[in-house]
């Protein structure tokens, strides 16, 4: 196999091909590229990024490039297919609560207050596109974060060009794309982490195809007004979400479609969040709660290794 490690997306990020030789490493050179290409675009953190520049222009009519286009049109399928609880419009809240900066500014000096009434998070249906002319319009006071399902979608669209070469994963910071069976046959093993003990594992996934996203509240939190605070936003209330579950792992057919999965299983806590789950056939999942009991979804089981 050839591996290529980098940062990017305020992550580290992790590209494999089951080949080797120079044409599998001279592939894997060009996705720190494609990585910053679309980090370019989709940062809100970068004044100069697209995404910036849409957010900073309400009520107009703006042309958007594919790459915001496409990325943009995932994240409101994640709204629909969540039912509202994984919405890019939550841009406002994560500022309200702290994360106003990058997450490296974040947890070096979090803010000092909690702001007392978190703004509402504005309705994602009102955002208006004009596929014709591929423009995008925000209500005025709507601004979009494209942080998870962004990174979902890079690890969808790079493990497709690599699959060109072999069987390839990509994992970009807990999302986590596979586009086939390596070379073997075999599937591919996927650690899931321990949220309470970093230096443990909780179990391993075989995965074949498809995706595996984590979404947790044990990594990016930080101190506010005394209090912790986290980046998963529940729309229902704008502020960071109130929770059994300390992070969920979620199996689904695609990086993006796991990582909104993983969100909503912990926004709705693990009973509902697990029923949820179970309604939906090409899902499964595991959550860790915060007495550190471990519940699985009944179609989790052919994926865990034993």
């Amino acid at each position: 196999m050839e591996r290529l490690e980098f940062p990017a997306m305020g992550s580290a990020i992790l590209a494999v091909i089951d080949r080797e030789g120079p044409r599998a490493r001279g592939l894997l050179r060009h996705v720190p590229d494609w990585f910053e290409e679309w980090e370019a675009c989709l940062s809100r953190f970068r004044p100069e990024s697209e995404l910036s520049r849409l957010n900073n222009t309400p009520g107009e009519d703006v042309p958007v490039s594919r790459v915001l286009w496409d990325v943009i049109d995932d994240s409101l399928g994640a709204a629909r297919f969540s039912g509202g609880l994984v919405a890019p419009t939550v841009l406002e809240a994560l500022a309200a609560a702290g994360y106003d900066r990058t997450w490296e500014e974040v947890a070096a000096n979090a803010s000092p207050a909690m702001i007392a009434e978190s703004p509402r998070v504005p309705d994602w249906r009102l955002i208006e596109r004009d596929p014709r002319r591929q423009t995008v319009r925000l209500p005025a006071g709507t601004r979009l974060d494209l942080g998870g399902i962004g990174k979902g979608w890079a690890a969808d669209r790079a493990v497709r060009r690599l699959s060109r070469t072999g069987a390839a994963l990509v994992d970009a910071a807990g999302d986590i794309a596979v586009s086939g069976p390596t070379a073997s046959g075999d599937p591919w093993p996927i650690g899931v982490a321990d949220p309470a003990h970093a230096e443990r594992q909780l179990a391993v996934l075989m995965i074949g195809k498809g995706g595996v996203a984590t979404s947790g509240r044990d990594y990016r939190r930080w101190r506010q007004g005394g209090l912790w605070a986290h980046h998963i936003i529940d729309p229902r209330t704008g502020r960071p979400a109130q929770t059994d579950v300390l992070s969920a792992t979620v199996v689904g057919p695609s990086a993006r479609m796991a990582e909104a999965a993983a969100k909503a299983v912990l926004i709705l806590g693990s009973r509902e969040g697990l029923g949820w789950l179970e309604g939906r056939p090409a899902l499964a999942g595991l959550v860790v709660l915060d007495d550190e009991r471990v519940l699985t979804s009944r179609r989790m089981k052919p994926y865990l290794w034993s």
